[in-house]
């Protein structure tokens, strides 16, 4: 810049040096943290096509009632399960009946959008049918609806409870941070599954008095039961976050300036914890998912006539027999669940990687 002149410690620059200053500070523009590990998981094929997939995934999921698929609790009653029919062999077929369960005002809207466009037109039995005639592929995508539900209950209850909980512990820290893990470690104490048995058996002796009175029924305490003991873990990871942060500049001067626990709390600390707890809930929804697959295993779950990925893993061990082997019972819902729990641990990785600071800034 020979147009430049400096005067004592002052440079004076020129018109002309302050337009190519100008020019090249526009060509390096600034990028804040969401930026940086947005553009880096991009960058991560493995991360990136797993979110591509949980994506489609949930899509297919959440507009269940407007695909073309069979009703997955039209009986059909059979000898044996018939086995998987190719596309290009049987594309569909007419004959679709509306029967479902009690389904709620959005669902019943979509049926009829379906039943509008597609008539009574349905795809044929392309993963085959059950020992009862019911369609694998509609069954595989109503269950991936519940397992999604369970998972983002538990998620936000994580997000909430245990957010919350975990940076009030850590800020504060000394005796009411001991006492509020103390309560954390009771409830870790608490075996869940028999938490899970004894609520659950407790909403079957009165399900009849809640439902017509509060409205409550015996899913909705699943949910609840499950989203209100996962956030133990969320608490404890956040806490430690927490009390490594408490005492930095930020902190002491948004103390100097004045600002409020609860300002301090949920303005200039949960934001900078938001990273650790976006990885962790990437490893909380598939245990949920096991976890909800499990219970419905043993009984405990959703039950009949609903359908979650738990009810089809029963279906399929009670056709599981020396003599015959009706492989595609077991094998397309354990490869929707397999592939969806793959996906959101591959999605956690490169999430860890993204929102590393350590990372910031390198491909």
């Amino acid at each position: 810049m020979g147009a430049s002149r400096q005067a004592g410690n002052r440079w004076d620059l020129g018109g002309r040096d302050l337009e190519q200053l100008a020019a090249e500070a526009a060509e390096f523009r600034g990028e804040s943290l969401w930026q940086d590990a947005w553009r880096r998981l991009k960058a991560n094929r493995t991360a990136w096509w797993s979110l591509v997939f949980l994506a489609l995934f949930g899509g297919l999921a959440i507009l269940a009632p407007l695909l073309p698929v069979p009703s997955p609790v039209h009986l059909d009653l059979q000898l044996e399960p018939q086995p998987p029919v190719p596309p290009w062999e049987q594309l569909g077929t007419g004959g679709f009946e509306p029967d479902y369960w009690e389904l709620g005002a959005v669902d019943q809207a979509l049926v009829e959008v379906r039943m509008a466009v597609f008539d009574d037109w349905q795809t044929g039995a392309w993963l085959g049918t059950d020992g009862k005639g019911r369609d694998i592929l509609s069954r595989i995508i109503w269950g991936s609806r519940t397992s999604i539900l369970v998972a983002l209950a538990a998620a936000f209850c994580s997000l909430a409870i245990g957010v919350t909980y975990g940076a009030v512990a850590g800020y504060l820290g000394g005796r009411i941070d001991n006492l509020m893990m103390r309560v954390v470690d009771i409830l870790y104490s608490i075996p869940f599954i028999f938490l899970v048995i004894f609520l659950i058996t407790v909403v079957n002796e009165y399900r009849s008095e809640l439902e017509d009175s509060y409205g409550i029924d015996r899913e909705m305490v699943f949910y609840v039961v499950i989203g209100a003991v996962y956030w133990l873990t969320m608490a404890r990871v956040v806490r430690g976050q927490v009390l490594s942060l408490r005492n930095s500049e930020f902190i002491e001067a948004a103390r100097v300036l004045g600002a409020s626990t609860a300002r301090i709390v949920f303005t200039h600390l949960v934001p900078n914890v938001l990273s650790i707890v976006i990885v962790y809930l990437t490893l909380t929804i598939p245990a949920v998912m096991l976890f909800e697959a499990f219970l419905s295993f043993l009984g405990l779950g959703i039950e009949p006539p609903k359908v979650s990925w738990g009810l089809l893993a029963v279906d399929g061990s009670e056709m599981v027999n020396p003599v015959r082997l009706y492989w595609w019972l077991v094998v397309f819902p354990a490869l929707a669940m397999g592939t969806t729990l793959l996906a959101l641990n591959l999605l956690g990785d490169g999430l860890r990687d993204a929102l590393d600071p350590k990372m910031r800034g390198k491909d």
